[in-house]
């Protein structure tokens, strides 16, 4: 069974940071890629960034580029989202998916999900 487990989510205030980490057995983060999604409420999910396990090629939305991070730790099957200046409109829970090596933040296109972690931005 596949797992993917997000941790790091909570609280902040606007402009502060916070730490996302997912992580999975190693058959399923081996050559994959691995991508941060989010939902708002009352919104749909959008695609934050995605990460590419093998090469550590990567990318991101507009609405978080020069803000978070994308990372991978191969020796613990972890990919990780640095978030900083975060913004209110940042709050949503936040799900850590995979899918085969070619890389999308189309989330349909991910076959894998975890139950996500919920972040909170307030002023």
């Amino acid at each position: 069974q596949v797992q993917l487990v997000e941790s790091g989510g909570g609280s902040a205030q606007a402009g502060g940071s916070l730490r996302l980490a997912c992580a999975t057995s190693g058959s399923m983060y081996s050559n994959k890629c691995m991508g941060w999604f989010r939902q708002a409420p009352g919104k749909e999910r959008e695609g934050v960034a995605y990460i590419f396990t093998g090469g550590g090629g990567s990318d991101y939305a507009d609405s978080v580029k020069g803000r978070f991070t994308i990372s991978r730790d191969n020796t613990q099957n972890t990919v990780y989202l640095q978030m900083n200046s975060l913004l209110p409109e940042d709050t949503g829970m936040y799900y850590c998916a995979a899918k085969g090596p070619a890389c999308t933040l189309n989330l349909m296109a991910f076959p894998y999900k975890g139950r996500g972690t919920q972040v909170t931005v307030s002023l």
